[in-house]
This record gives structure tokens, C-alpha cells and sequence, in this order.
């Protein structure tokens, strides 16, 4: 069955509804119970078939082909009288019924098989359809998924075209950029001055704070400062007691080895550490992600700068302004809107591009609305 593109997924799913009532009111009058019947009927028959030919041709197994025979007399028998095809299988058991059979008898009688399975290509229709209807709905469903991500993306690009790219944006970059600087230098002092157990330590417990998102130490290395002297060192001297050769080592550390094994395979971590998990960035986010973040960032900071804590408030005052939303905006706009972008938003392109994907939302919706759920079709047996 030939379906249409996910731009066209409400019209594809009208389409397989109607092929499904279709194809239900086909099996509904030739018999459902009936066509369920025949289907088995040749598929068996099919399988005596292919199971017996080589037994049932030839001169070599009398026992298989009095079996064979047997098993068809008794087939034909147990079939209903009233069995759609019936006739069929009366006129193959009787092409089997004599005294030596061949290939010949075993190729005609598939051609009345096949024969007789075109009886019961309604009900093969319907199943189609129904599985093809199926997936019409969940294709229906993903692709209003990927409608509200491009509604989302557009309806940002309508704001940001409405921003006004002449806005004093300094009122809160200014705020921003002094907190981010001064956090910046802060943690290059805590991480090249304080003990390498307590830098750990502390980002381990940032972990209790989900918008802090300091990558949590590896545990051997974390385990290794707090047991060794050595932890005591600050990260920078590790990272070169690293570099040291073994026999260099020996002269610094009790245990070369163990450090070699946990600093060294760790060196990735322990030179990425840096502030980034506590600044804000510019753009900075929507006020109320601002002011959650600097309700987490102000317990974390205070721990090894406190000094910076009045700068990181001043941010979070920042989102209490009631221009914030605008200029924020305007900054986002300043730093995001590509000049292909803009040209679209200049055009109406994405007032357009907007309108329609909001028009095929509602067809799509009021398709999975009307036509029936899954939940809501004929069971199949």
C-alpha cells in the first residue's frame, strides 16, 4: 500500500482509514469466520504438501505415500460443507486419491491451492490495511512531535524579529560579564592553590545541585587524594608530578605508581576543570532558569569564594527587572539571528512557514482526533 510523505501525514491517515473500512466491509461480506477458515485450510494443505512430496513420488516409500493419502482423505473430510472453496479441495483430493502419484499432480494441485488462497485475499487486505492504518497513526503522532519543535523554533524567530536590536542590552551584559570574570578567576585560584582533595571534594558535592553541572570525579582519583599525602598537593603539581619519568617520581611521592595510575589516566578530567558549570554565558537564559541557577550557584559559590557571591546576587536581581525579558531578547537576537534569518524574518517567510505548520498541526490533530484509536479497532484473532 503506497503512503504519502510525513508533510502529508493526516491525508495519508484519512486515506488509511478509508482503506480499512474498505477492506473490513469486504471480509464482513464474504465471512469473516469463513476466509479465517480457508486461509488455514490451504496453508495447511500446503504444508502436507511440501512435508510428503518427496515421500508420495516415486517408487522408494509406500509407507509415506499411504500416510499422505491418508492425512488428505482425512483433511478434506473435517472440512465445514459450507467452507468457501470447498469443491477445491474435493477436486485435489481427488487428483491424490490413486495409485502412484508425481510431481506433475503435486505442481497442479499447488495451482489449485494458489487458486483457492485468492479466495481469501480479502481478509490478507484488510490485515494490511489495519497494520498499515497503524502505522499512519504513529506516524501521525511523531510527526506532531516534529511540528511543535518547529513551531517552537519559529514562534522564537517571529520573537526575536520583534526584538529591538537597539536596545541598552549593557543593563544586564555588564552584571554578567563581571560575575562570569570574577567566578573565572576565583575557581583558577581555588584549583591552583587548594589542596587536590579539597577541589574534588567539592566538585563531588555539586552534585547535589542538578543546575551545577560539574562533571562528577572519578572515584579512584577521588580516592587517591584523600588517602594519599599527595593529595594534599594542589591539582597543577599532580598534573606535573604526572609528567615526571618513574625514577624522577621517586624523589616526590611514596607510591610513583599509584599516582602514575590514578593521576595520569585522569589527566583529561583534571585539566578540563575549570568554572564553566558556574557561569552564566552570554546570552544569558530566560529570567526564571536565571534565577533558579543563581539560587544553586550562590550555596556553591560561597564555599570557595564568597567574596564573588555579591556579584552573583546582583545577576539574579537582574531577572527581577521588568525590561529583562526584553533585553534579553534583544541580546539573543543580537548574537543568534543569522543574516539568512533575518532575510526570512524580512520577507515573511516565517510568518508563512509559521501559519502552515500550524494549519497542518490542526489537520493532524483533528484526523487522530476523529478516526479511531488503536485501542478501538476490530481485535484480530
Amino acid at each position: 500500500m503506497t503512503s504519502t510523505s510525513d508533510d502529508d501525514a493526516a491525508e495519508r491517515l484519512r486515506r488509511a482509514d478509508a482503506e480499512r473500512r474498505r477492506t473490513r466491509s469486504a471480509v464482513e461480506s464474504a465471512g469473516e469466520e469463513d476466509l479465517r477458515a480457508l486461509r488455514e485450510a490451504c496453508e495447511t494443505l500446503r504444508e502436507t504438501l511440501d512435508r510428503y512430496e518427496d515421500r508420495a513420488t516415486g517408487d522408494g516409500d509406500f509407507a509415506g505415500f499411504i500416510e499422505f493419502q491418508d492425512r488428505i482423505a482425512h483433511f478434506t473430510n473435517d472440512l465445514n460443507e459450507d467452507l468457501p472453496e470447498r469443491g477445491t479441495f474435493e477436486d485435489v483430493d481427488d487428483r491424490l486419491q490413486k495409485r502412484r502419484l508425481t510431481e506433475s499432480d503435486f505442481a497442479a494441485v499447488r495451482e489449485r491451492v494458489t487458486e483457492a488462497e485468492a479466495t481469501a485475499e480479502p481478509l490478507n487486505d484488510w490485515e494490511d490495511a489495519r497494520a498499515e492504518y497503524r502505522e499512519a497513526r504513529k506516524t501521525a503522532r511523531r510527526r506532531l512531535d516534529e511540528l511543535a519543535d518547529r513551531i517552537d523554533e519559529l514562534e522564537r524567530l517571529q520573537r526575536l524579529g520583534e526584538a529591538d536590536l537597539d536596545a541598552p542590552v549593557e543593563r544586564i551584559r555588564e552584571p554578567v560579564e563581571a560575575y562570569d570574570e570574577s567566578v573565572r578567576a576565583a575557581f583558577r585560584e581555588f584549583r591552583g592553590e587548594a589542596p587536590a582533595r579539597e577541589v574534588l571534594e567539592f566538585t563531588a558535592t555539586t552534585a547535589l545541585f542538578p543546575l551545577v553541572p560539574f562533571a562528577e570525579p572519578p572515584e579512584d582519583l577521588r580516592e587517591f587524594v584523600q588517602s594519599s599525602d599527595v593529595g594534599t598537593e594542589p591539582i597543577p603539581q599532580l598534573l606535573e608530578y604526572a609528567d615526571y619519568s618513574r625514577s624522577k617520581l621517586d624523589h616526590y611521592v611514596d607510591d610513583p605508581a599509584a599516582l602514575k595510575r590514578n593521576v595520569a589516566t585522569r589527566e583529561t578530567y583534571l585539566r578540563r576543570l575549570d568554572a564553566e558549570p558556574l557561569t552564566v554565558g552570554w546570552p544569558p537564559p530566560a529570567a526564571d532558569v536565571l534565577r533558579w541557577q543563581c539560587d544553586e550557584r550562590i550555596s556553591v559559590v560561597a564555599r570557595f569564594a564568597p567574596d564573588v557571591v555579591p556579584d552573583l546576587r546582583a545577576v539574579r536581581e537582574l531577572t527581577r527587572r521588568e525590561d529583562y525579558a526584553a533585553l534579553r531578547d534583544s541580546a539573543v537576537a543580537r548574537e543568534q539571528l543569522t543574516s539568512e534569518e533575518r532575510e526570512r524574518l524580512r520577507s515573511g517567510a516565517v510568518e508563512r512557514d509559521l501559519d502552515a505548520a500550524r494549519e497542518e498541526r490542526e489537520r493532524i490533530e483533528a484526523a487522530l482526533e476523529e478516526l479511531p484509536s488503536l485501542d478501538e479497532l476490530p481485535a484480530l484473532p
